[in-house]
């Protein structure tokens, strides 16, 4: 007869298998192709009707228990599959999420990169980050570019004590719109502030693709992404949209209390100008830089900021000098920090 702890074990046995083989079995091979695998998430239905968000994948080959998630920034999604080598390499599973209406996660009904409130963002980011863990993985570094470093720095600040990252990177994050005085002032509050009234009127966002041909390969870059997913104009977008991120940034300015370690890093200088020059390959050209050294400062008590020379609005597609310079960085400081 056989004993009823061993009965209780095989049973548990079975029902593991089971769901590590469904989860599994969730995941396809994404369209980077290159081992990596996305898997779609249903979310809860917004204002717009249905809602989801999709996780890609890579593990590295040798078992780990660490890993990163990248956070893509506006009008953007995750393409970078060397990115996924990187991290690999280093012994961290990789995942990345394309965030709702976003990339992989865009769908027919939605206004593309839409948003009323950045807090929509976080139950993404719970839904991966709990799939993430999970799958075994005990560290878990959270890695944010431009409006995903806004939306990751703010979701880290949310969580306080009870934050389910164990470090937060920063890449170029978005901490103020980068239009000029009266733009930055007046135009972008008043925006903001008359909202409420003239909800989801659409905004012309500018007419210049050049920082677009600075990452293209078929241009001046070295990167081939899908021009439907990010496209080469950047979109229109919403009053809803401006006063949501403008809100987010007002938050920023106040300061922010994350718990756990934050490396910011951002370019040693801004470019300018709707014609694409060499100079675009060597700048941020969204983002004023003055305002990240700014507000970088003030994220928490364990912060570490990094100025790179050279580097574009997206470190990490910068030229291979640069952005090896920064991956180096990334991965001392990560074997310095206690998590």
């Amino acid at each position: 007869m056989r004993n009823p702890l061993q009965s209780i074990r095989y049973v548990i046995v079975i029902i593991t298998s089971f769901l590590c083989f469904n989860s599994f079995a969730q995941y396809q091979s994404d369209e980077l192709d290159n081992g990596l695998l996305c898997r779609t998430i249903d979310m809860p239905d917004d204002y717009e009707g249905k809602v989801v968000c999709t996780l890609i994948k890579r593990d590295c080959k040798q078992k780990s228990k660490k890993a990163l998630l990248y956070v893509h920034g506006f009008n953007d999604y995750f393409f970078q599959a060397e990115m996924a080598d990187r991290f690999n390499a280093e012994g961290y599973n990789f995942y990345a999420v394309d965030l709702r209406k976003y990339g992989r996660s865009l769908l027919p009904h939605q206004k593309r990169c839409n948003t009323r409130n950045i807090n929509e963002y976080f139950a993404d980011l719970d839904s991966t980050i709990n799939i993430i863990r999970s799958e075994g993985n005990d560290t878990i570094i959270l890695m944010g570019h431009s409006t995903g470093g806004l939306t990751t720095s703010l979701y880290c600040h949310s969580k306080g004590d009870d934050c389910p990252v164990d470090a937060l990177i920063l890449n170029s994050p978005f901490f103020k719109f980068n239009m000029g005085g009266i733009l930055n002032e007046f135009v972008i509050p008043l925006v903001s502030f008359i909202t409420p009234v003239l909800p989801d009127i659409s905004i012309p966002q500018g007419a210049s693709t050049a920082y677009a041909e600075s990452l293209l390969k078929e241009f001046h870059g070295e990167w081939e992404f899908d021009k439907d997913k990010k496209l080469m104009l950047s979109p229109n977008v919403t009053t809803d949209w401006i006063s949501a991120i403008y809100n987010a940034q007002k938050i920023v300015w106040r300061g922010l209390d994350i718990k756990v370690p934050v490396l910011a890093m951002y370019s040693d200088n801004s470019v300018n100008g709707n014609k694409w020059s060499i100079e675009f390959m060597h700048g941020d050209a969204v983002l004023n830089v003055k305002d990240i050294t700014k507000y970088s400062q003030n994220l928490g008590n364990n912060i570490q900021r990094l100025k790179v020379v050279g580097g574009m609005h997206d470190l990490l597609c910068s030229k291979p000098e640069v952005r090896n310079k920064v991956y180096k960085f990334i991965f001392k400081w990560l074997s310095t920090i206690s998590c």
